[in-house]
């Protein structure tokens, strides 16, 4: 690389230009442009123009700029062209490399120009570890003590050295890693003690020139001192914790602590080695009293500021808290990672629990969070009984070992948990319970002071949600209720009763509700812990069984006692008397008084609203229904003795007037939950006795002719309201029924079908008068949206099919909003309007919701109707059912053909006995698949090609901006793929193909025997897919669909094509037919590579490459597509498609003949399969920075992050 050799100037200054072009903004996109692609094809020629010149880029006399860029393309020849040098080539670079070293140091460049210096030779000493390291580390020694700027740079480098053993990098070889980690860790006995020094000798001389007022000279040695902390943190996730200690490492960070320029880069090193991993070898030991040291510095650390903190006069600022905040979060990694080190010393570890007991009552926030971690992991393993295996291999020393581990484990659990004694737990519920309430919740002026406590803020950054915090303390409350009932029942009881005596003397006891709500959940747990039935109580001592009734009795009395009528307030009871439910379990005596005061409430609240607007008290009486349901499924058997009288009172109130259908509804949904557990015969009679009421208005033919004999029909049933939403309600219903009284939903499995005893459904006998109405009425509601009905609605109904702002927002990714304060989400039930019954004549809102109502629950009977099976398969009529789904399928919306797929044809797929599939699935599928193959493909094309998904979701969705209509089609477009490819996807599932052979008997590198090959009908009873691919003309589209999908930018969708795709090419293996082993071989082979090109494809490329592997090497030999398409790539010759042939046949090994196949494709396509390409850039080094600090620091960390640059700035 001498410089006497330069290159022509021209190609130099050439360089220079184009380099300043590219980053100017002022240029013109085309210079940008040029400058560009002058400067790739620099890099693509000759190597040693390229390192010439980009040496020559680097001096002093270039702008920072240039030189940066220059570094850059230093770093690219050392990665990807460093094998085209020489070995005396290679000697001459790193010389020169390291000769800037003292340049950049010399001339104190800026911070950029040193990283990039020291990532260069860095990565050079990477490439030539063995020959270079020992020769370079005594200049490095050298050069580190000349001065500060000096010492920065070598710790830089020291730094950049071992990312690629931090980083996985996927280019790097297995071997080569391996042998950069066996000589780093050979050579830390001179590069440890090199940083010790580094650190003491900065440290001191920063504090020295800052005595003296020497502040430029004072940072230069602050920067080598953070510098060296940097590369420490480097070595701290791998390097042996003995050698960290053995060599001062863990001293000098310690002592650092107490820096406030340099405690928190030092943190960064306790938090790194804080969840290092016991060793299992002889160094265990040593480890042992690493750790323990570790300990005790941060415990010492921790109490300082903890009583800091406790005391009245004392300064702590926000540096302080922040600085706490890390400590915390390495005591974290301590006592989760290996408390075992100190769980011995009974001192140590009880002083260890009383700070992290200390952080988590703190007032602040982020520490409390910090250490809620920390006490959720403690109790997960101490409160929970460990897993282990059987093995039953007769092996004597295997059992000694389980049991000598298990017995480890048992002692550890019991010396923790004898820590963990009334008053820890009680304190950590004390918090918890406090903690559950959201500051934005509270009304300023709140009765209920909660002291000093910074409660979660919607204003706090970085900490997640408070759905799952309160999800974290609620385990946390939950665990430690299951090991400390009776601390935890008196705990929330006491604050329970506290909470209502302050309601009870509050003149406003709804603005002070807050605090009443945020209980309920954490009684909900307690209860449901303790009253689960796996709990050894109740069924254990008797005394704390009577202690805990004694207490729970005392709650519910107190919540009986209250004559609450305002809506919020009742709403409110309601949900707590919901959670005492699993207690009315083992306490069946109150559930009387439970269920009186239900309908007193229910009773408290007019059942008719003159006011639409004031829908809070409609929503309390729903949900005061919904607690029966609640009630019921707690309780259990417990509410057997009141069901007759639940049953009267609903009749005398449905008498009087005073029992809307809603709400009947869900009484009848709660006493389905309760028949349920009286057995068959009880259900039957609770839903003959819910259902024959219903069965009389629907069965009726005159509705049915005046409303549905015609499309336009619906017209004058949307202007009978009371009759629409009784429908409606009575649609619901059957929903309902046929989730509470039918056996598990699951996959239909061909081995067990057969085998199956048939267990009556409760409700199968009705199917046959419920589902020929709802089909009909489902037709009816279909046949708006075809072009001819359309046109003569009149103009509320056309506005009612458009979307709602709820399902647009939902669209644009605005989340689930809602639309109204009237909308109530019930279990496994649909979202409707509440306001509907009794009052005001039918609007637009009203017609739409009654549509998407009808819509969800018709769609869901049916689906739930056909895991059924057999009373539906056999007793229902294919035509009907085909005219109802599929007879408008043309018109039909995405969004509603998404929602029919998803809720009807995927249960009816799974479901459907093989005995009816030549009925059912031709009849269904066929024009389902023809319609939609076309529509996606077009709608596909125009947004790959021209920017927009053409979608026929017209009605829903002609509002808004342009942009907004774009978004809302492309998503409109990705769902309707994904559920089609779902629907593919079942059809291949392993239940639906249980006829369908592996691939794992076929014999030694995949060579079928021709012999054995067998016609597709054989495979029509035992697998769907082969089924479906006998019908051609239904096999077709579905075939054009998976073919096209993997074309289609959407990984989801893909990869559930992927599963079918893998099933078609079983059956082309095993079978003769040649018309499919030509579609494997051919189109689905080329579509599969064409899929790696896209880059959405990256993380199911495995899948992909998987699907290219089986079809070369099971079909190649029988058709000679495989082979032609891959000669067909443009960067591959015989020579190489043979040594790939080779390898393959080598290995029997799948995942080695998925590399194989995968080197060779990106080999073939010159590294453009960007599936494969993305793959690696995911795992590419980067530069490895510090934490990012507050803005608190931001002076000091300048000094050391600077830009992001460096290894990750070549890529």
């Amino acid at each position: 690389m001498d410089e006497g050799n330069n290159n022509d100037n021209s190609i130099l200054n050439n360089v220079a230009r184009a380099i300043a072009a590219a980053l100017d903004w002022n240029s013109t996109p085309d210079a940008r442009k040029a400058a560009s692609f002058y400067l790739e094809s620099i890099k693509a020629g000759d190597i040693r123009v390229l390192a010439n010149t980009s040496f020559l880029l680097v001096k002093k006399d270039w702008s920072s700029e240039i030189r940066l860029h220059a570094f850059k393309m230093l770093q690219h020849v050392v990665r990807f062209q460093w094998e085209e040098f020489g070995p005396s080539e290679h000697r001459n670079f790193a010389n020169a490399a390291f000769d800037l070293m003292s340049e950049i140091a010399d001339t104190c460049g800026e911070w950029a120009l040193k990283s990039q210096t020291a990532a260069l030779v860095a990565e050079i000493v990477r490439r030539e570890f063995v020959n270079l390291w020992q020769e370079l580390l005594p200049s490095l020694v050298s050069l580190s003590s000349k001065g500060p700027v000096q010492a920065e740079l070598v710790s830089m480098m020291l730094r950049w050295l071992p990312e690629d053993i931090t980083v996985h990098n996927e280019d790097l070889e297995g071997d080569r890693r391996r042998l950069l980690l066996r000589g780093l860790t050979q050579s830390l006995p001179e590069i440890l003690p090199l940083l010790f020094t580094l650190l003491e000798r900065h440290y001191g001389a920063a504090m020295n020139e800052l005595g003296r007022q020497q502040l430029d000279i004072a940072k230069q040695h602050a920067a080598a001192v953070t510098a060296t902390l940097n590369a420490v943190n480097a070595y701290a996730e791998w390097a042996p914790l003995s050698d960290l200690a053995k060599y001062g490492i863990i001293h000098g960070c310690c002592f650092l602590l107490s820096s406030l320029d340099f405690r928190l880069h030092a943190c960064e090193f306790f938090k790194l080695v804080s969840p290092r991993k016991r060793p299992t070898d002889d160094s265990a030991s040593d480890f042992d009293s690493a750790m323990s040291n570790i300990f005790q510095i941060l415990m010492n650390v921790s109490q300082d500021f903890l009583v800091r903190s406790s005391s009245a006069g004392a300064a702590i600022d926000e540096n302080d808290y922040e600085f706490a905040e890390y400590i915390c979060e390495s005591m974290v990694s301590l006592g989760s990672s290996n408390l075992q080190c100190i769980l011995g010393d009974s001192t140590t570890f009880s002083l260890y629990l009383q700070q992290m007991l200390g952080f988590f009552q703190h007032f602040k926030l982020a520490l409390h969070n910090q250490s809620l971690q920390f006490w959720l992991a403690l109790t997960r393993d101490s409160m929970s009984k460990p897993k282990f295996s059987v093995h039953s291999s007769g092996d004597g020393s295997t059992a000694s070992n389980a049991d000598s581990t298990l017995a480890q484990v048992d002692n550890a659990k019991g010396k923790i948990l004898s820590f963990l004694n009334d008053d820890i737990c009680s304190t950590i519920l004390d918090i918890s319970l406090q903690r559950m309430l959201k500051k934005e919740k509270l009304i300023t002026g709140t009765t209920l002071s909660l002291g000093v406590l910074e409660l979660w803020s919607d204003d706090f950054e970085d900490k997640g949600d408070f759905g799952s915090y309160r999800s974290r303390l609620l385990e946390l409350i939950k665990l430690i209720a299951s090991n400390k009932p009776l601390v935890a029942a008196a705990k929330v009881s006491e604050r329970i009763i506290m909470i209502i005596r302050n309601l009870l003397n509050s003149p406003m006891p709804v603005q002070d509700l807050a605090v009443m709500e945020s209980m309920q959940m954490a009684l909900e747990n307690v209860v449901s812990s303790i009253f689960d039935g796996s709990n050894q109580f109740p069924g254990g001592s008797s005394e704390v069984h009577s202690a805990l009734c004694r207490i729970f009795e005392d709650l519910l009395r107190a919540l009986l006692s209250l004559n609450w009528t305002e809506p919020a307030l009742v709403e409110v009871l309601g949900h707590y008397l919901d959670a005492m439910g699993p207690f009315l379990k083992y306490f069946p005596d109150a559930v009387s008084s439970v269920i009186n005061k239900l309908f007193e409430l229910l009773n408290s609240l007019p059942f008719v609203v003159k006011d639409p607007s004031t829908s809070s008290t409609r929503h309390a009486r729903l949900q005061i229904c919904a607690s029966f349901i609640r009630m019921a499924k707690a309780a259990d058997k417990s509410v057997l003795p009141h069901m007759k009288g639940i049953a009267d009172t609903m009749a005398h109130l449905q008498r009087e007037g005073r029992l809307l259908r809603g709400e009947h509804n869900l009484l009848g949904e709660a006493f389905l939950v309760m028949a349920s557990a009286a057995g068959s015969q009880q259900q039957q009679e609770v839903l003959s006795w819910l259902l024959e009421p219903m069965s009389q208005q629907w069965v009726q033919i005159e509705w049915q002719n005046n409303y549905l004999s015609e499309p336009l029909g619906l017209i004058r049933l949307c202007s009978e309201r009371a009759f629409m939403w009784s429908l409606f309600h009575t649609v619901t219903f059957f929903e309902k029924a046929l989730k509470r009284s039918g056996m598990q939903k699951g996959n239909y499995n061909l081995q067990n079908s057969s085998k199956e005893i048939p267990t009556p459904y409760p409700i199968a006998s009705h199917l046959s008068w419920m589902l020929p109405p709802l089909l009909k009425l489902l037709r009816g509601i279909h046949s708006l949206w075809s072009p001819f009905v359309f046109q003569r609605l009149p103009g509320e109904i056309k506005a009612a099919m458009s979307m709602s702002d709820v399902e647009r927002s939902s669209l644009l990714g605005g989340g689930n909003l809602k639309s109204s304060k009237d909308t109530l989400t019930f279990v496994d039930g649909p979202q409707f309007d509440v306001n509907k019954e009794g009052y005001t004549e039918p609007n637009e809102a009203d017609i739409r919701n009654w549509l998407k109502g009808i819509r969800d629950s018709g769609y869901n009977v049916l689906g739930l109707s056909t895991t059924i099976r057999d009373p539906f398969f056999k007793c229902m009529d294919v035509d009907s059912v085909a005219l109802t789904l599929i007879e408008n399928i043309q018109s039909m919306e995405f969004r509603h053909k998404r929602q029919l797929v998803h809720s009807i044809l995927i249960p009816l797929v799974k479901s459907c006995p093989p005995d009816m599939w030549e009925i059912w699935l031709q009849k269904l599928l066929h024009p389902l698949f023809v319609h939609c193959q076309q529509a996606l493909s077009c709608s596909w094309s125009g947004l790959l090609h021209e920017g927009r998904a053409k979608v026929p979701d017209n009605h829903g969705i002609l509002t808004g901006s342009d942009l907004k209509v774009e978004v809302m089609e492309e998503k409109l477009l990705r769902d309707l793929t994904r559920e089609i490819c779902l629907l593919l996807s079942t059809i291949a599932s392993p239940g639906l193909n249980a006829g369908l052979p592996s691939l794992e008997h076929s014999g030694h590198v995949g060579r079928v025997d021709t012999s054995s090959l067998k016609d597709l009908d054989a495979f029509a009873l035992g697998s769907m897919v082969g089924f479906l691919l006998k019908h051609k003309s239904l096999a077709i589209p579905m075939l054009q669909i998976s073919l096209e999908a993997f074309s289609w930018t959407d990984r989801e969708a893909v990869a559930k094509a992927c599963s079918f795709s893998a099933a078609v090419v079983l059956l082309a293996i095993f079978t003769n037919n040649a018309d499919l082993l030509e579609f494997v071989s051919r189109d689905l082979f080329s579509a599969s590579i064409r899929g790696l090109a896209l880059e959405s494809n990256a993380f199911i490329s495995s899948d992909l490459v998987n699907l290219c592997r089986e079809i070369f090497i099971y079909l190649c030999d029988r058709n000679p597509a495989p082979r032609q398409i891959l000669l067909s790539l443009p960067c591959i010759s015989p020579s190489d498609l043979h040594a790939l042939e080779e390898a393959l046949t080598k290995t029997a090994s799948p995942k080695e003949q998925k590399q194989h196949m995968k080197s060779f494709l990106l080999l073939a396509t010159g590294n453009n399969l960007k599936a494969l390409a993305a793959q690696k850039s995911v795992n590419i080094i980067t530069n490895v920075t510090a934490r990012p600090r507050s803005s608190l620091n931001a002076q000091e960390n300048r000094i050391d992050e600077g830009e992001t640059v460096g290894l990750a700035a070549i890529l």
